[in-house]
């Protein structure tokens, strides 16, 4: 090989290490652009949804809404988010491939339509906490037709939407799996404070006149 020729592939292969490192630091910039997006949009919804559980809960215990005292609200509302942050630092900490991007976006958005749509059917009997209304109808509309607790449901969509989103399937496996036995308690805990024993005798499935969010 001459020495021109030589000198010609070396200026080519640097050429094009210069480029392949240019595109590996803007997709890099890119993934932290994308990971920090979802995580405020994921931590502003849940802001909001903080305000207005807090404003239904102050009208609920007004109108002598009862609580009950073994619910597990303090723990899942620390528990919730944490698996949110956990699922960000782990993406952001290492370079996770295979992000399945618009399948997260299409599963975070119906899980949030189905949590809104429960939250608009309850109106101001919606809360985070377990607030039973006592006297007060079951709802039956919205979800409530199809699904006895379509708030759960969402939850776990928001989450493997999340993981899907990030690229961190193992990580979000486990926060799914953390956070199955606390949904698992509340299922049981709210059942009892609104006299659910099993299915309802009437046949529907539904949600009574409190304020609750599945967390």
């Amino acid at each position: 090989m001459l020495r021109g020729e030589r000198v010609s592939l070396a200026r080519r292969s640097e050429s094009h290490s210069v480029a392949s490192r240019r595109r590996h630091i803007v997709g890099g910039y890119f993934a932290d652009m994308v990971i920090v997006v979802v995580l405020l949009t994921v931590f502003m919804t849940m802001l909001v949804e903080a305000l207005v559980s807090r404003a239904h809960e102050r009208t609920l215990r007004a109108a002598g809404a009862i609580e009950p005292a073994d619910d597990v609200y303090p723990l899942m509302r620390v528990v919730y988010p944490a698996c949110f942050a956990l699922m960000g630092a782990d993406a952001l900490l290492r370079d996770t491939q295979g992000a399945l991007l618009v399948p997260g976006i299409v599963m975070f958005v119906l899980a949030k339509t189905l949590k809104w749509w429960a939250i608009a059917s309850l109106a101001d009997r919606w809360s985070f906490r377990v607030l039973v209304l006592p006297g007060m109808a079951l709802v039956n509309t919205g979800p409530y037709r199809f699904l006895r607790h379509p708030n759960y449901l969402a939850i776990v969509g928001e989450l493997a939407g999340v993981s899907l989103m990030l690229g961190v399937f193992w990580t979000g496996t486990l926060a799914c799996l953390a956070f199955g036995p606390l949904i698992w308690m509340r299922i049981r805990i709210e059942e009892a404070a609104l006299g659910l024993g099993g299915d309802r005798k009437d046949g529907r499935d539904g949600k009574d006149g409190k304020d609750r969010e599945d967390r």
